[in-house]
């Protein structure tokens, strides 16, 4: 039986490794080709390890054991120019672009907001918000000229829907991204490319899973909830994925302009 995305072709930021690994692996089983990119390097206001090109490597094999077609590359998410390139690279071998994943993206937890650095600061919205933006620009005249229609999911957070202490920038740029999706999800709606954001709880990828997480939630004092209404710690990368699938399918045709939690009901708490 044909995958839900067969013959669709996903652009996914943030591949290497976690959530992104996990969105090009569950999209290429339901049939999609897919372009893919990650930074691969460290950055400055991260106290985790970031993903290497070893990580992306492993991401390219997974998907072609799924018997889809992937390009992939290392990139910024806030070089625009590095982005548009692969983009046009993608189209150029593909023919098309239906489905863009922005997912990319850092986290960070602060003292509080008043004691953050500036650099901690513009790092984090220059990735977690601004690089979507700059993802979105280099997609969409793709999706446009191809006339096919498509989806746009943005990966937001729990934290793009409640406010949480020591997160500031966090909170900030994933609040930011419910804006960006409402305006696309209304400037896109002529074309039949629909947008929406997905707002995942704690998912057990590096991101959150490391020894620098580790130590900041055990002194964190009772302010800093990470409680799930449902009995488990984390998510796994494959639940978000598979919202994501259903977004991007047929299934959700007419499914714009929403933010999607799959919290396990952590905004419930």
């Amino acid at each position: 039986m044909a995958g839900r995305l067969e013959g669709k072709v996903a652009l996914i930021s943030g591949a290497a490794r976690g959530q992104g690994r996990s969105h090009a692996v569950r999209l290429a089983q339901e049939g999609a080709d897919i372009i893919a990119f990650d930074l691969c390097r460290q950055l400055d206001t991260v106290a985790y390890p970031l993903a290497t090109p070893e990580d992306l490597a492993e991401t390219v094999k997974l998907v072609e054991e799924c018997d889809c077609r992937i390009v992939a590359c290392e990139a910024d998410v806030r070089d625009a120019a590095a982005v548009r390139a692969l983009v046009e690279e993608g189209v150029r071998e593909f023919g098309r672009l239906d489905v863009v994943c922005a997912n990319a993206g850092i986290g960070g937890v602060v003292e509080n907001t008043w004691t953050m650095t500036e650099d901690e600061w513009e790092e984090m919205i220059a990735v977690d918000l601004t690089g979507v933006w700059k993802t979105v620009k280099a997609a969409v005249p793709a999706m446009i000229q191809a006339d096919n229609g498509g989806s746009i999911v943005i990966t937001s957070s729990a934290a793009g829907l409640k406010g949480m202490p020591g997160a500031a920038h966090y909170v900030s740029a994933k609040h930011g991204l419910v804006g960006l999706m409402r305006t696309l999800a209304n400037e896109l709606a002529p074309y039949f490319i629909r947008v929406n954001t997905v707002h995942p709880t704690g998912v057990n990828t590096p991101m959150i899973v490391n020894d620098f997480m580790a130590q900041m939630l055990s002194s964190a004092d009772g302010s800093f909830n990470l409680q799930n209404a449902l009995p488990v710690e984390m998510v796994e990368p494959v639940d978000v994925s598979n919202a994501i699938v259903w977004l991007a399918s047929e299934e959700a045709r007419y499914v714009t302009g929403v933010s999607l939690p799959v919290d396990a009901g952590f905004l419930q708490r």
